[in-house]
């Protein structure tokens, strides 16, 4: 029987509604999907998930969960809630911002936010100057310069970001005894690489150290083996190509995630696993979203 396996991706759960970041769930939406997918779906552990789809043995309805970059929320918020409906879920998380390590884009977006003129001016090639004072402008600032920066060099990307957000920053991502926390309720933690660099745009001898290093760094922690990954980003022939799965394969990892949308099925390649965000903020499109993307 072909079953297929609906793999849900997050990065944040937010203590209360961004209206700069309006994707991202805050505690009671995410509540409430957690209660919906439990109603309706068969939520698995995603090793679990993986290995009965290898098997054919995935039960009608079948769906896990997962989480990218390794955000404070993820224990402080999503997990307690994860919980509450008995679910559990895997955190992908990139080693090197543990302990008080900061992402570029949040330094991006803390730019945008705390911007205390009417136009922001960014030196990164093509953008210039940005309008950020109405809700509208900040949200097209935020998106536009989250687009023109993710593709530069790491080190020119990283600085241009630093440079841009002001000082003293806020603290976004978890520090080690929330990683154990997770790990000691049951959840399930993956590699996604130390530095979260765009591995197509390395040489292959620095995309293969790095996601060694993070895969090092976790097992390091936890102190159990580390089988599961995702690719920072996520899209095949974009972010990373078939040198970097030939690189995860390598390094032992069981299985590992893209951000292709749709739902793995029994020919799925176990080291390219679409995965995808179910945007809506109502429960109708919630469900309706997971159902679509069952047939994709």
């Amino acid at each position: 029987m072909n079953r297929r396996l609906s793999i849900l991706v997050y990065h944040r759960v937010l203590a209360q509604p961004d209206p700069l970041l309006p994707e991202l769930p805050d505690v009671r939406l995410f509540d409430r999907q957690m209660a919906l997918l439990k109603r309706c779906f068969r939520v698995l552990p995603v090793s679990e998930a993986v290995a009965r789809l290898r098997q054919g043995t995935l039960p009608a309805r079948a769906a896990c969960i997962t989480f990218d970059d390794g955000y404070a929320d993820n224990a402080e918020w999503a997990l307690p809630i994860l919980q509450r409906h008995g679910l559990r879920a895997a955190f992908f998380i990139a080693s090197d911002y543990l302990n008080g390590g900061r992402m570029w884009n949040d330094d991006v977006i803390a730019a945008v936010r705390h911007a205390r003129q009417p136009v922001l001016r960014v030196s990164a090639p093509g953008c210039g100057c940005l309008p950020v004072r109405t809700l509208a402008e900040q949200q097209h600032a935020v998106e536009y310069l989250l687009d023109a920066l993710k593709y530069l060099p790491v080190r020119q990307r990283h600085e241009l970001a630093r440079g841009m957000a002001p000082a003293p920053a806020e603290e976004l991502m978890m520090r080690t005894h929330q990683l154990e926390k997770l790990q000691a309720a049951g959840m399930e933690i993956g590699g996604h690489t130390a530095s979260h660099p765009i591995l197509a745009k390395l040489p292959d001898a620095e995309a293969l150290a790095d996601i060694a290093r993070g895969k090092a760094a976790l097992e390091a922690i936890t102190q159990a083996p580390v089988s599961l990954f995702a690719y920072p980003n996520g899209k095949p022939g974009v972010d990373y190509d078939q040198r970097h799965v030939a690189m995860v394969d390598a390094l032992g990892f069981a299985a590992a995630f893209s951000t292709v949308a749709g739902s793995a099925h029994a020919a799925s390649d176990r080291l390219q696993l679409p995965r995808y965000t179910p945007w809506e903020q109502d429960r109708a499109r919630f469900l309706l979203r997971l159902l679509a993307h069952r047939r994709i």
